[in-house]
């Protein structure tokens, strides 16, 4: 089947994830291609952000059954895309494929002993620690993957192979790719139809890869895109003359509230190194104006935690009042001259304490528009309190290499974003060791172990026990002091949905589904696989 003879009243056509053809079909290292994680590979438990509970997804149940061991049972009859079944070993493989420094998910190794098979589809992991925090994302965030098959690869494969034709336990499996897009198609076998009366609407899913916002907006007012997930400028006006077209929200800001886009300097360079530095960068920043300006609305700046407002119940108030910071181009610059930096050259700019110049670059993906217009914002407000920052656009590939290697100077990022806990917001900003490749966490490449010790028991921590607020408010102020990211704006889950051929899209309004509209890759197992199950076609 070409790549045009899709019949459209069985295809749903979706956009704003992928920026370039899919390289590889690895699950294990981060980088994925669109639907790899959700559609084909599937997680032990999905996570509902609206009301943080666990539902039990590949496992059955899920329980801990002594002070340091946890139990996983798994459902009966899941097969994998091969025709093998789904067995404990599968999961106690995934498991202590972790002990493999390179895997993203290494961290659990440090407090996990032990992953014994009890039966064929019971596992049982035993800990030096009971982190409830951290071994819950696991559950929800980590693809279980085939023992038969990976078993057989070398490390290096298992790390930087394409993993071509995957074997899977999701609703889809690979159909075909092209340049610009990629398709999946439905299996007939997916386990959750039997166990949990849940089918799939769509029988073949393609995604497109990005291209402009103005062939993206042509395409979704045409109704040849039924799903962008993508900022697109204007959507609001494009909404209002156009009946077919809609968003979650019907009114400002239209959106869920996703990640927090963070300002990420690499604390391994003078200046950078420097938190008083950092600090005066804050307070130079003008969110409102990003808001404003760039995105008309459609998003809302950041707290100073960069904690997403579905943690408000947990910000210290006090810490806020003695470390925050707003904006306030005067506070940047006595911060600076405080801290020993001048303008000895009367170039406008401070040099270093040494006397050298700075010169800092500030890298976004090229194409991103809201982030190359945030960018410019941002640059001409440091400049305008004596940093001398220019913006740089480069492409989305060599943006995520530079990020994981730390060569860079400052650039955008917004990977902590919803999950099942604000520990995931802390291990993003403090994780350590830093690595000489850094794939998840700590792009800064920061080192406070005051603050990592804390962040690991936080996850160790119930969310009812007093320490719990206890921890939570020294890592503000930590992270406050220290400025290892600095918090911007909250974006949003971008998705601009048409209901001309698909329809009962996840929305506000009343029996719709709660769920993210979204194909970003770690949506999946937050629910937006019922968006699949809940479509319907239009009249």
């Amino acid at each position: 089947m070409s790549m045009n003879q899709f019949p459209r009243n069985e295809t749903l056509y979706t956009t704003g994830t992928a920026w370039s053809p899919p390289a590889d079909w690895n699950t294990v290292t981060p980088g994925e291609a669109t639907g790899l994680n959700g559609l084909a590979y599937e997680t032990l438990f999905l996570f509902d952000p609206n009301t943080t509970e666990f539902t039990p997804w590949l496992a059955e149940s899920g329980e801990w059954t002594e002070e340091l061991v946890y139990t996983i049972k798994l459902r009966s009859g899941v097969k994998w895309s091969d025709g093998e079944t789904l067995s404990a070993d599968d999961v106690k493989y995934t498991l202590e494929l972790g002990q493999v420094e390179a895997v993203p998910y290494h961290n659990i190794w440090d407090w996990t002993s032990s992953v014994e098979v009890v039966d064929e589809l019971t596992v049982k992991v035993t800990f030096t620690e009971a982190r409830h925090q951290e071994w819950n994302n696991f559950l929800w965030a980590e693809q279980i993957l085939p023992e038969h098959v990976f078993s057989k690869l070398s490390e290096e494969e298992i790390l930087t192979g394409a993993n071509e034709d995957p074997v899977v336990t999701g609703p889809y499996k690979l159909h075909s790719f092209d340049q610009d897009r990629l398709a999946w198609v439905k299996r007939d076998d997916w386990w959750a139809t039997e166990a949990l009366g849940l089918e799939v609407a769509p029988r073949f899913i393609v995604d497109i890869v990005n291209s402009s916002n103005e062939v993206t907006l042509n395409l979704m007012a045409q109704g040849e895109l039924d799903m962008s997930n993508n900022f697109l400028p204007g959507i609001q006006e494009l909404i209002a003359s156009n009946p077919d077209l809609s968003t979650y929200y019907a009114e400002a800001p239209y959106m869920l509230s996703a990640n927090t886009a963070m300002l990420i300097p690499n604390t391994t360079i003078e200046p950078l190194d420097d938190p008083e530095f950092r600090r005066a960068m804050a307070f130079a920043l003008d969110s409102a104006k990003i808001v404003d300006s760039v995105y008309s609305g459609l998003v809302a700046a950041s707290n100073p935690t960069g904690l997403l407002p579905m943690w408000d119940k947990y910000l210290d108030q006090a810490v806020l009042d003695e470390h925050g910071f707003s904006y306030d181009a005067a506070q940047a610059k006595s911060i600076l001259a405080a801290a020993g930096y001048e303008d000895a050259d009367g170039d406008g700019f401070v040099e270093t304490k040494s006397g050298e110049p700075v010169a800092l670059s500030l890298v976004v993906p090229t194409g991103w528009t809201d982030w190359e217009e945030a960018a410019r914002s941002m640059a001409a407000d440091l400049r305008a309190a004596g940093i001398n920052v220019t913006e740089e656009f480069i492409d989305a590939g060599a943006v995520d290499d530079s990020r994981t290697t730390g060569d860079f100077q400052l650039m955008l990022n917004n990977w902590t974003g919803t999950s099942h806990t604000p520990w995931t917001h802390f291990r993003y900003l403090f994780q350590l060791p830093v690595l000489d490749t850094q794939t998840t966490a700590n792009f800064s490449r920061w080192t406070n172990e005051e603050a990592w010790t804390l962040t690991q028991e936080l996850a160790a921590t119930a969310a009812e026990d007093p320490r719990y607020q206890e921890i939570l408010s020294e890592l503000q102020r930590l992270s406050l002091v220290d400025m290892p990211a600095i918090p911007v704006w909250y974006n949003g889950a971008w998705s601009q949905v048409n209901n001309s051929v698909w329809t009962n899209w996840p929305s506000e309004d009343g029996d719709s589904p709660k769920v993210f509209p979204s194909a970003w890759n770690n949506m999946w197992n937050m629910g937006s696989i019922y968006m699949l199950t809940e479509l319907k076609l239009a009249g």
